[in-house]
């Protein structure tokens, strides 16, 4: 058997997500029906996790094609190229294909939410008012406990960081994945880590080199389109900094300015104020 050509892997992938879009939109609607659509949207994701794991336990955990690599005729294989892989390297691989994903959104969006509700006070964050109340109390409430006692600075650096880092792996993707157009080895970061390929049962003659030309060309205006992104998710992020740190002045400064006039005024004799007041009317009634 010979390795499987991009346009496999790609169409066994587009199918698994076919079958889990269904699987997820069937177990999302019963728990609508069951308890309403405040909790539906309270556990949408846990929804959507549950169905991922239970889709990937019967088929690759269990040792069986998933259905898109049944529907296109590939199997998986360990860096042997030889064997099925293991029972634990499958377990590995749905770990991180399904549920890490989930951990890191669980972990980064409360925190990110939390860093610009502080920072931005007096402007409640778009996050901030979809939150819900289970998360607020839960995840939301142990960041904050969390993060209360860090400094400006401190909030500053670690809200960059957030941001550094969600973007990097929105960025690695897109690279990982250009680099399979390219390539053509692992369409999943979480395959590539554990070393699984694929190998097909079936051959298409006469389609493997046009393919593999189209996909690497793919590839390279993939990778331009990642730089060009990049430069301008760079520039962008630039230039919100710069926006707010000027209102933060501006805020500053007003509210210094305020407290300056209120002290002066507070030590002028009522006397003299009022000598002042009257000495600055001309004899026709306005002010010089």
């Amino acid at each position: 058997m010979a390795r499987a050509c991009p346009p496999e892997v790609i169409r066994a992938a587009q199918k698994d997500e076919y079958y889990r879009g269904g699987l997820r939109s069937a177990a999302g609607g019963a728990l609508h029906s069951l308890a309403g659509a405040r909790k539906w949207l309270e556990w949408r994701k846990e929804i959507e996790l549950l169905s991922d794991i239970a889709y990937f336990g019967l088929t690759t955990v269990a040792g069986y094609q998933t259905l898109g690599e049944e529907y296109v005729g590939i199997v998986q294989v360990d860096p042997s190229q030889q064997r099925v892989p293991s029972r634990l390297r499958r377990s590995v691989l749905v770990t991180l294909h399904a549920v890490l994903p989930y951990l890191l959104d669980k972990a980064l969006l409360p925190l990110e939410q939390e860093l610009q509700a502080d920072g931005d006070s007096a402007r409640p964050s778009q996050g901030s008012l979809v939150t819900s109340g289970r998360s607020r109390s839960g995840a939301r409430h142990w960041v904050h406990r969390h993060t209360a006692t860090l400094t400006e600075q401190q909030r500053r650096i670690l809200q960059r960081a957030v941001f550094v880092l969600r973007q990097g792996l929105a960025c690695l993707h897109r690279l990982h994945v250009a680099w399979f157009y390219i390539h053509g080895a692992f369409y999943h970061l979480a395959k590539r880590l554990v070393g699984v390929t694929y190998l097909r049962t079936r051959h298409w003659p006469g389609e493997d080199q046009r393919a593999r030309a189209g996909y690497q060309l793919l590839g390279l205006v993939s990778l331009l389109h990642l730089a060009l992104s990049m430069g301008l998710q760079l520039y962008g992020f630039r230039q919100r900094q710069r926006a707010r740190k000027e209102w933060r002045l501006h805020r500053n400064l007003s509210y210094h300015r305020r407290n300056v006039h209120s002290a002066g005024r507070s030590f002028l004799p009522r006397s003299w104020s009022t000598y002042v007041t009257t000495a600055d009317v001309t004899p026709d009634g306005s002010r010089r």
